[in-house]
């Protein structure tokens, strides 16, 4: 009779303490999207070196960051009913920034890779570019396939997916990892970059501001891992349901479309000044 009223009470002390683990787990769901309510600020980190999506600019005479993934931020922070605070910070430590704490979510061009996803949760992908390596004009007869860039240097931003499509896709050439974008640019002018990869829109953006250079004739593959997702801390849940959402109606509304040309424009705009 002990033993039986011993597995009841178990039983019973089991489902219980269940019941507890679940409701906290709820109440920490929850936590999340009511702590950035509550607070009045959504934090959001981002390298502002990558028009359209986010560069500085300057308006009415002050330095201003702006770009489709800040009129992407500024969307969410007004569904929240929230001011929006932007940090600005080198690409390889946006992430690491938002697995400290220090910020909300992450909008930077961010790709969800398979790798990244074991430390962060990621929105529904926002927008999918295509890959393109951009090299300096003098080098246009030369640089025409992947086995003529063998041995050569082409430069990927710190910590992001071009690192990996130059080893997936250039095996033979020499991957030079560099924090800015704009660094690269001014490498691959002066000739100690042979060329470096980025996305098609960034590309298109900075050949506007500097027409000695130009995008390869050199098709890449083209891949769902390369997408923009935003990304979140693990156990995003609520925050991810609701951007989520948010997403598909921007995206079915030709909005983020919209974001990307109007910054595309404005890129433009601040290279013929």
């Amino acid at each position: 009779m002990k033993k039986i009223v011993g597995i009841i009470s178990l039983i019973i002390m089991s489902f219980v303490l269940g019941a507890c683990g679940s409701n906290n787990e709820t109440k920490a769901a929850t936590d999340e999207l009511a702590t950035i309510k509550e607070r009045g600020v959504l934090k959001v980190a981002t390298s502002a070196d990558y028009a359209p999506f986010e560069f500085h600019t300057m308006v009415d005479g002050k330095d201003k960051i702006v770009g489709s993934d800040i009129d992407l931020a500024k969307e969410i922070a007004n569904q929240l009913g929230v001011d929006l605070e932007i940090s600005d910070m080198s690409f390889n430590t946006v992430l690491a920034s938002l697995k400290e704490g220090k910020v909300d979510m992450a909008i930077s061009a961010i790709s969800a890779t398979d790798e990244r996803k074991t430390q962060f949760d990621f929105t529904d992908n926002y927008y999918n570019p295509p890959q393109v390596i951009m090299i300096n004009k003098k080098n246009k007869e030369k640089y025409t396939s992947v086995e003529a860039l063998a041995r050569k240097s082409i430069g990927a931003q710190k910590g992001s997916i071009q690192e990996a499509v130059i080893t997936d896709q250039l095996k033979e050439a020499k991957l030079v990892s560099i924090d800015k974008v704009p660094n690269m640019v001014i490498e691959t002018k002066q000739g100690s970059l042979d060329g470096l990869v980025v996305e098609q829109t960034i590309a298109e953006s900075y050949i506007a501001q500097n027409p000695e250079l130009m995008i390869a004739e050199i098709p890449l593959k083209q891949s769902s891992d390369e997408a923009f997702a935003i990304a979140l801390p693990k156990g995003s849940t609520t925050v991810q349901k609701e951007l989520n959402q948010l997403i598909q109606t921007l995206g079915d509304e030709g909005k983020i479309d919209g974001f990307i040309k109007k910054n595309h424009e404005l890129a433009e705009q601040k290279a013929a000044e």
